[in-house]
């Protein structure tokens, strides 16, 4: 995926009301942006970062720049925007990047299943279960240098961790693929000091069947793609 039109780069002033925050452009112009990440943003939202934004060149929207990019103090980019991750793993799939994902002839989005959720990719083909794929995004790092998810306790993620294992129970394949929207780590763990029910809940499917992969993008101010698979370890 390239961005189109270039990423607007700025430095952030501060995030708040987790859906905004405050930036300054290089020419000293301050801005209020939308920031499309519901998560804490661990070790991505320090004033003083450097970041990049979409410009979605609609002087109707309320807030026209969408946070897109961090910088971490070693020069990392991280994509912050939780929304393209879905994007990019369809991307992965359709390329033929993600192998294990592979074979099937429909890929649908945001399909209706369990109580009340959406599944975020449903693969069909005749004559083979469906395969159910809940997608997260990855932006937190520890200081053993694995990509770690959460980066704040969440409920809805047990949930939906509990509705891929009923959906393997119901004879489908169920799949939680992990993007990791950063090229500095080279394996992933469930963080459990953050949210120790949800690394619990995490073991626990994948012993049910549901199968769990993660996947590293590489990501320049131009461009983000899946690249690399990296090895998931349970607790």
């Amino acid at each position: 995926m390239n961005f189109d039109p270039p990423l607007i780069s700025a430095t952030l002033q501060r995030r708040y009301k987790r859906f905004l925050a405050d930036v300054q452009l290089d020419n000293g112009k301050e801005l209020t942006v939308h920031t499309p990440n519901t998560g804490s943003m661990l070790g991505c939202a320090e004033p003083g970062t450097r970041i990049w934004l979409r410009d979605s060149a609609n002087p109707g929207r309320k807030y026209r720049y969408s946070w897109e990019l961090a910088s971490t103090l070693e020069g990392t980019l991280v994509g912050v925007n939780t929304h393209l991750a879905n994007v990019l793993v369809q991307e992965g799939i359709e390329s033929g990047v993600i192998e294990r994902l592979q074979g099937y002839r429909t890929l649908r989005r945001e399909v209706k299943y369990g109580t009340n959720s959406r599944i975020d990719l449903l693969l069909s083909d005749p004559g083979r279960a469906g395969c159910y794929v809940e997608v997260k995004n990855v932006t937190a790092v520890d200081r053993d240098s694995y990509a770690i998810f959460p980066d704040a306790p969440t409920e809805r993620g047990r949930k939906h961790l509990q509705e891929l294992a009923a959906m393997v129970r119901e004879g489908y394949r169920a799949v939680l693929l992990l993007h990791v929207a950063r090229d500095d780590v080279d394996r992933f763990r469930a963080a459990a000091e953050i949210d120790p029910a949800y690394a619990e809940q995490l073991a626990a499917v994948c012993q049910q069947g549901v199968e769990v992969y993660a996947w590293v993008s590489q990501i320049t101010p131009e461009s983000i793609r899946i690249a690399r698979s990296i090895p998931v370890h349970l607790p």
